[in-house]
């Protein structure tokens, strides 16, 4: 709203929500317990503001106006959006997971298009190596051609050695 109309309302909102995410910024690597003292004290007194600015100004606006949507929308939902505020191990969004999912939402339509059951299977199976990889901090392109050059060799026995939470990067004899 702020961007498409120059809202004056938006930007005040922008800037209570702002206050909010600096706060965060601030206490992001303290512990849990610190971090929702600070919570309480800092963050919780600017988020009981901007609530109230959000009601008065609710009653300013003309319904179906899209900054009446926009408060209508974080009014009804205020009690989910300030949740973080009471304990300091939940974050205050979920960008973290948005940014880990959103590859797989991009590619969504394209995974439809797979050819074949089949194939949509062997497809998810090889992406479920890679995020696994990436989870166990490995770099997805050294794990899969290391496992895929000692698969063929590799016992049925330790196949599991190869799993992303158990592999290690094959050590190459120079000397052979």
């Amino acid at each position: 709203l702020h961007e498409a109309n120059k809202s004056e309302l938006a930007a005040k909102a922008l800037e209570y929500i702002g206050g909010l995410y600096e706060i965060e910024r601030e206490s992001k690597d303290l512990p849990p317990d610190k971090r929702q003292e600070i919570r309480q004290t800092k963050a919780k007194p600017l988020a009981d503001a901007l609530h109230q600015w959000m009601l008065v100004h609710r009653q300013k606006v003309p319904d179906g106006s899209g900054t009446a949507k926009a408060l209508d929308y974080s009014l009804k939902r205020w009690e989910a959006l300030t949740r973080y505020l009471d304990d300091g191990a939940v974050p205050i969004d979920n960008n973290w997971v948005e940014n880990q999912i959103r590859p797989w939402a991009l590619g969504r339509s394209n995974w439809l298009f797979a050819g074949s059951l089949r194939s949509g299977q062997r497809a998810a199976a090889v992406m479920t190596l890679i995020q696994s990889a990436k989870l166990n901090g490995h770099d997805p392109y050294a794990y899969l051609k290391d496992v895929l050059t000692r698969l063929p060799t590799q016992k049925n026995n330790a196949i599991d050695e190869l799993l992303p939470h158990n592999w290690e990067l094959a050590v190459i004899d120079k000397e052979r």
